[in-house]
């Protein structure tokens, strides 16, 4: 086996390898007589099916697997005798063989030279917050509005009831919609219509109906009325108020408490909302040192194709997302992903920095930690042990899960070494979207 490593780019290596094919042959061969042991074909024994019914039937399979590891193998050593950090996945490729050999070509990004990355002289500020009796009354509230009725009435619309309501707009003289009404259902308060036309609801009965001038924002989700000032026609179908149910012991015991006591309701509450708090305070915590990385670290340059595929992915999130909520994203153009150029390039300067604090800090993952986080996703299932079950027998997700707490412990590790400061929230502050 023949290596040699190049330099393309200040960020970009190539390692090409030479192996004489009668090696992989030879293991070819080998793995092939194993299979013709025990392999189990229609019309032969076990034991006695010949070599060319064994090569036409495995032969591309097993070849493509031993090369596989092989080149693996190859590349792994290479990696770790030239001290090379892997920024990305290589891509490897046949390359320009010579007489009885094979020859391939892999070509990778390696992580850029921070210099020293002394995290001492970081400024982090380090949200802290508490769930408090309060907060669990107002999930309980929350719960009960989920679990709400309605019942139509005579009088008129205020705040806080259903209202049935068909619109139509004329605006630059055009009736939209052309013929008819549109028709839908708002509750007054909720923010579901545009807030003049929401207000203009309250105090209106059953069959009444009402004209008014609105401007609507430049940002308005109906393109025809973004930064319009049109002409808009209300008439009331019906209005309804809303009953909300007791939290007695029924209603409890439809959540899942079986008791149907108060007492245990309110703490499997805390229990869910302390996970959301500590989840939302570590998202708060990774912007903040994140932040600061990208401060202190801009300038360095990053990988180019790591960043072009972060891009991408974080765009196909975006489509996804979309899709996800009924909307067609339509014709995608082929450079969309450059509009998240910067945004990925950020995510990975971030990325690649808390594996270089690891690495030379020698951090480890702690198990504790991962069987923490496990337990707590579990928790969020009727079945718990069937999800852990289900992690600890799928090597990708319980890697995915791995990842995430090690960098969770890495953030605290810089967090920790930081000249921080706390500052305190509520609840409410705490899991708002930042």
């Amino acid at each position: 086996m023949q290596v040699s490593v190049e330099s393309v780019g200040n960020l970009e290596r190539r390692i090409t390898f030479r192996l004489p094919s009668e090696g992989i042959e030879s293991q070819v061969g080998g793995r092939l007589r194993e299979i013709a042991r025990t392999a189990r074909i229609k019309g032969f024994r076990p034991g006695k099916v010949p070599t060319k019914v064994i090569e036409q039937r495995y032969g591309e399979q097993v070849r493509a697997e031993v090369l596989d590891g092989v080149l693996r193998d190859q590349f792994n050593q290479a990696v770790r005798e030239n001290e090379l950090r892997l920024a990305g996945q290589p891509k490897i490729e046949p390359g320009d063989a010579e007489g009885d050999e094979l020859a391939y070509v892999a070509t990778f990004e390696v992580v850029p030279d921070f210099g020293e990355i002394d995290v001492s002289t970081l400024e982090v500020v380090r949200h802290t917050s508490e769930v408090t009796e309060e907060d669990i009354d107002r999930m309980i509230e929350n719960l009960r509005m989920q679990r709400r009725s309605w019942s139509a009435v005579t009088r008129p619309a205020q705040s806080g009831d259903a209202v049935d309501v068909h619109t139509w707009s004329e605006v630059d003289g055009e009736r939209l919609p052309a013929e008819g009404a549109e028709g839908g259902t708002t509750v007054i308060g909720s923010g579901a219509m545009y807030a003049d036309l929401e207000n203009a609801l309250v105090g209106m009965s059953k069959g009444e109906e009402k004209s008014l001038e609105v401007t609507f924002p430049a940002d308005w989700r109906v393109q025809r009325l973004a930064g319009k000032t049109a002409q808009v026609h209300l008439q009331v179908e019906q209005v309804s108020e809303q009953h909300l149910p007791e939290a007695d012991a029924a209603f409890i015991r439809s959540f899942g408490v079986k008791s149907g006591e108060m007492d245990q309701f309110r703490a499997d509450i805390r229990t869910n909302l302390e996970r959301e708090l500590k989840g939302a305070l570590m998202n708060r915590l990774r912007r903040e040192v994140g932040e600061q990385l990208i401060a202190t670290f801009g300038h360095v340059e990053m990988p180019p194709k790591v960043v072009e595929d972060e891009a991408r992915a974080m765009l196909q999130q975006q489509l996804d997302q979309l899709r996800r909520n009924g909307r067609d994203p339509g014709q995608v153009p082929a450079d969309a992903h450059q509009s998240f150029t910067e945004a990925a390039r950020k995510r990975v300067l971030v990325g690649l920095l808390v594996g270089e604090v690891a690495r030379r800090n020698a951090l480890v993952l702690d198990p504790k930690r991962v069987n923490e986080h496990l337990r707590l996703i579990a928790s969020t299932y009727e079945e718990p042990q069937q999800v852990i079950d289900l992690y600890r027998n799928d090597p990708q997700l319980m890697s995915g899960l791995q990842n995430r707490v090690m960098e969770e412990q890495v953030i605290d590790w810089i967090a920790e070494r930081a000249r921080h400061e706390e500052k305190q929230l509520t609840f409410q502050e705490a899991i708002a979207p930042q």
